[in-house]
């Protein structure tokens, strides 16, 4: 990294984020709108994260750098192009209909300098959209990009809120998409209910894929489900884990039951469950 320089993360439209660099030591802070280098020309985002965290999320790959502290003419100018964005969208979609393409758009960008704009759109098969391509052209005369995206980044463009109540964690800080299956659900005693584990993309939750590790650990603090311990001269069947209050909920063959936590089980022996 070059002398002075920091890493600021950026983040445009439809919660795209990048890592840029600060060479010329702007006074800028979160919140602000800043000029950056494209990759042909100039875009506008606005500063979402300083500090040693950005540093963190750096991925491998080029760093462009931060031009200049935006100018109120220049923030006129994206709010400008926000109002185009919502014209091309109705012409795109006119002209989707013209030429009967099975494709659903999305959202529309146009880049702060004019010189790109990028249709978003989702399809269940491969697309042919070559005229569509020269018909947007000859109308915007700029270069067209036609980017097809999946659901769960449709999902992360348009934002919202899971049912957690918090807002969508692909909007708000994922950065990849990484596999998620029904087994991670199982792990964490969840019941496998469509409704109870999918997010607004229609697909597992993505909380389940990056909180499974913690589920796993805590765990392995306690013998399986379903596993028999004799403790203080009792049998008792290990039926219920609260990883929450980190105990374990034991019915006795004598009828009582029993709260432990990993410590007191530790104390008895077991037949481990093979499976839960």
């Amino acid at each position: 990294m070059a002398k002075n320089s920091k890493l600021v993360e950026i983040a445009f439209k439809g919660e795209r984020k990048a890592i840029y660099r600060d060479r010329n030591e702007i006074d800028i802070s979160e919140g602000d709108y800043v000029l950056v280098e494209a990759e042909r020309g100039q875009d506008l985002g606005k500063v979402s994260l300083i500090g040693s965290l950005v540093k963190l999320k750096r991925n491998k790959g080029e760093i462009r750098n931060i031009i200049k502290k935006a100018s109120p003419g220049d923030i006129e100018i994206l709010f400008k192009n926000k109002e185009k964005e919502k014209s091309a969208f109705k012409v795109c979609r006119e002209k989707i209909k013209k030429y009967y393409l099975e494709m659903k758009l999305v959202d529309v960008e146009i880049q702060f300098d004019g010189s790109k704009i990028t249709f978003y759109f989702t399809a269940a098969q491969r697309v042919d959209f070559r005229e569509l391509v020269k018909d947007l052209a000859s109308v915007y005369r700029t270069r067209i990009e036609l980017r097809q995206i999946g659901v769960r980044d449709e999902a992360k463009r348009i934002s919202g809120c899971g049912i957690c109540g918090r807002k969508q964690c692909c909007s708000a800080f994922l950065t990849e998409f990484e596999q998620i299956t029904t087994q991670m659900a199982k792990d964490q005693q969840l019941a496998l209910n469509p409704s109870k584990i999918s997010g607004n993309c229609g697909r597992l939750l993505c909380c389940l894929r990056y909180e499974n590790e913690s589920y796993l650990e805590m765990f392995a603090e306690f013998p399986p489900i379903g596993s028999r311990i004799t403790l203080d001269g009792k049998q008792g069947l290990l039926n219920y884990i609260n990883i929450f209050q980190s105990k374990a909920l034991i019915h006795f063959s004598d009828g009582t039951q029993s709260w432990l936590g990993p410590e007191e089980i530790k104390k008895g022996t077991f037949e481990y469950a093979t499976s839960q």
